[in-house]
């Protein structure tokens, strides 16, 4: 029944027309009909030790418990956390939440620079992962959507004409539709039973657009919505949330809800609604960057191999032009002028499928597989010693396999990747081909910057880039200079603010 609060009937004063609202109705019924109605279950959450990320970053997640928790006696206990540079007076180690779910890596990915930022400030971060608890209605649905998802992303790079006519189409121009957040917004009341622990001006930042619609739903007043992607999409709009975006172009397009509905001029988001933060990125990348950027220049100056990391996202897509890069690049990695670094994730089927494609990639690497200790000290060792041949990386935990990229980064010359998240990164980075349309901005924002190529779609133009990192190094250097100006400008500090504006509630 419809109630005057009801976020499916409108957006931002944008009302939605009757058929919309009706078929947001109907398909939120039709879950309830498939995976059953918990609305009135009584949930308690409990903190619990994460492995790997735990450490790092102090980070606590949330799991489901057998009685009621109380948040602030948890991060009170955890003692405070160290002093940094970015510690904020009165931060005393409070709660701030991290909403997200798996979505492929790049949700996660921006939660753990959530949580590292929330931590460096001298916060507690929580990890809550709304996909994790299996015996929920919510998350049973947001499961169910996201092997959609990964199947979608995967025939997109299989079928010429489902990517062309379907894939592309759904991701860059269904997703922007503003009856699209209708249906959403329904789906969202589902995940709201366990919020019910949770204080309700408890700072809350979620990484994906459904745990920040949930915990608006469940009543939280200090929600910030940290979107990300720079093509402007109804699919992330959380009325009742603080919209963060990365980049200018985000902010102008989101502030006039682009191209969100063709037959009407929509109404602009008020201004309360939205913040240009700048990129997301972990403390430890960003308070790294001269450091980082400075061994680049003298490992590339100085004659050693040029240091690639290539890192497959989650859908395991796009396989054939991994294999071809790495063929590519077998001949440099062989007379010591590359290092390959390829990190699979959890995806161990990625690596064997890359193995048989490659001829004489497996006896060359040098596997790394579920041992983050062997991963961090690798990467340690090689921030100011040598790095040579191949080393693949495959991790069954999550975490682990999410956060090694993020290790591997500091040391790594180029990062080989899609315009996904990773486009925001202070790395230098070559561009390949987008998997989905929305994806496309990324890549035009990193070349913009100057701290990434431009997105390269030919496989050709692709191996060709490769050749000119190895023939002229200066490329790379030039990709450094360009990071730095960028964090001098605080255009990597946008984490930092989210947690900022989560904490304070309020622009």
């Amino acid at each position: 029944m419809e109630s005057a609060n009801d976020r499916a009937l409108s957006a931002f004063g944008n009302e939605q027309d009757a058929r919309t609202y009706k078929k947001a109705v109907k398909g939120k019924e039709g879950f309830l009909k498939k995976f059953g109605d918990d609305t009135d279950a009584v949930y308690h959450l409990a903190a619990a030790d994460v492995p790997v990320i735990g450490a790092a970053l102090g980070v606590r997640n949330l799991v489901m418990g057998s009685e009621a928790l109380d948040l602030a006696a948890d991060a009170a206990a955890q003692g405070m956390p160290a002093t940094t540079e970015r510690t904020v007076a009165g931060a005393d180690g409070k709660p701030v939440i991290v909403g997200n779910i798996r979505m492929g890596f790049g949700h996660y990915r921006i939660s753990m620079a959530m949580a590292s930022a929330a931590h460096a400030m001298g916060y507690t971060p929580y990890w809550l992962d709304l996909a994790s608890f299996d015996e929920t209605t919510g998350s049973k649905v947001i499961a169910y959507q996201n092997q959609l998802y990964s199947l979608g992303s995967r025939l997109s790079q299989q079928i010429g004409l489902f990517n062309r006519l379907y894939w592309e189409p759904l991701n860059s121009e269904g997703f922007r539709k503003l009856s699209y957040n209708a249906g959403d917004q329904k789906n969202a009341e589902l995940c709201t039973p366990l919020f019910r622990d949770i204080p309700q001006d408890t700072p809350y930042v979620g990484t994906h657009v459904w745990p920040a619609q949930a915990a608006v739903h469940a009543g939280l007043t200090h929600v910030v919505n940290a979107i990300p992607d720079n093509w402007p999409m109804a699919l992330h709009l959380a009325e009742g949330s603080i919209h963060t975006v990365q980049t200018p172009s985000a902010y102008l397009g989101y502030h006039q809800l682009r191209g969100m509905d063709p037959k009407r001029q929509l109404k602009p988001m008020p201004l309360e609604s939205l913040v240009y933060t700048g990129h997301y990125v972990d403390h430890e990348l960003v308070s790294n960057i001269g450091r980082d950027c400075a061994a680049r220049r003298a490992r590339l100056m100085g004659g050693g191999p040029v240091r690639y990391l290539i890192s497959v996202g989650g859908a395991g897509a796009q396989q054939e032009l991994f294999a071809a890069i790495i063929e590519r690049l077998l001949p440099y990695v062989k007379t010591d002028q590359a290092t390959l670094l390829i990190n699979v994730g959890d995806h161990r089927g990625v690596w064997e499928g890359l193995e048989k494609s490659v001829s004489g990639l497996a006896g060359l690497a040098q596997r790394l597989f579920d041992d983050f200790a062997e991963v961090a000290t690798l990467a340690e060792g090689a921030l100011d010693g040598a790095l040579t041949g191949v080393h693949a990386f495959c991790d069954s935990d999550i975490f682990s396999a999410v956060y090694s990229s993020n290790l591997l980064m500091r040391c790594a010359d180029v990062l080989v990747t899609k315009p996904s998240e990773f486009s925001f990164y202070p790395v230098p980075k070559l561009m390949i081909h987008r998997v989905g349309g929305h994806e496309a901005w990324g890549a035009i924002r990193a070349a913009e910057v100057g701290d990434g190529t431009y997105e390269i779609d030919e496989t050709d133009e692709v191996l060709a880039m490769i050749d000119s990192f190895q023939l002229d190094r200066e490329l790379i250097c030039f990709m450094c200079d360009r990071i730095e100006d960028a964090w001098h400008a605080g255009i990597y500090d946008g984490a930092y603010k989210v947690i900022d504006l989560a904490v304070k509630g309020h622009v």
